[in-house]
């Protein structure tokens, strides 16, 4: 059994963003979205820019910017991947000449099946809908709408709600990467290194 590579996102600590690296974190996401309680405001891009991630990529956060927003924002990092949870086009997504993935807002089963609008995204990214917010809802889906999909010529990533006390469900469905979040936070925003060394730990023996 493949093990799924794991996604902290909403990273706006320092000291959290080099323990994750220090943990071997295969994905870390900084949100450029400003409604976002874990928005990755300037001061804090300035304050890592001479790090060096590892072995840990990072992950850029979007919903519905602009051109410029995101050639700004992503220069402070080498070769990320894009991350786009709007209403963007396949075309808009593609046209910044880097890996990115794509979020959809998963109501329905029939949803699901939206990963064709989006064929160039080297993965798809499925979080439960939730009228008028992007991304970060905290909730989850019914996880097994996914059964039926194959990942032959895109990643699965699943969003959403996922914890310590759920992530064995969200492993069985066989996702590529599980995105942790509000799930390892100790309050709205902050990252618990306790509570994701926990979650790590269950993750690392699933299926041993």
């Amino acid at each position: 059994m493949k093990k799924s590579k794991i996604k902290i996102c909403g990273i706006s600590n320092l000291d959290v963003l080099k323990e994750l690296i220090n943990l071997n974190i295969n994905y870390v996401g900084f949100i450029f979205y400003s409604k976002s309680p874990r928005f990755a405001d300037s001061d804090f891009l300035e304050s890592f820019k001479d790090i060096d991630f590892k072995n840990t990529k990072p992950v850029c956060v979007y919903v519905n910017p602009d051109e410029e927003y995101v050639y700004k924002t992503s220069s402070y990092f080498s070769n990320p991947i894009l991350q786009f949870h709007g209403d963007e086009s396949n075309d808009f997504c593609e046209s910044f000449g880097l890996e990115y993935w794509k979020a959809i807002r998963v109501k329905e089963k029939s949803d699901v099946l939206k990963t064709k609008l989006y064929s160039s995204a080297s993965a798809i990214l499925f979080e439960n809908h939730k009228e008028g917010i992007y991304g970060g809802t905290g909730e989850s889906f019914d996880w097994n709408w996914l059964n039926d999909l194959e990942q032959k010529e895109q990643y699965f990533i699943l969003s959403g709600g996922i914890n310590s006390e759920n992530v064995h469900n969200a492993l069985s469905t066989n996702s590529w990467c599980i995105d942790l979040n509000s799930g390892v936070e100790s309050e709205e925003g902050i990252k618990d290194i306790a509570l994701i060394k926990n979650i790590l730990k269950i993750i690392n023996t699933y299926g041993s």
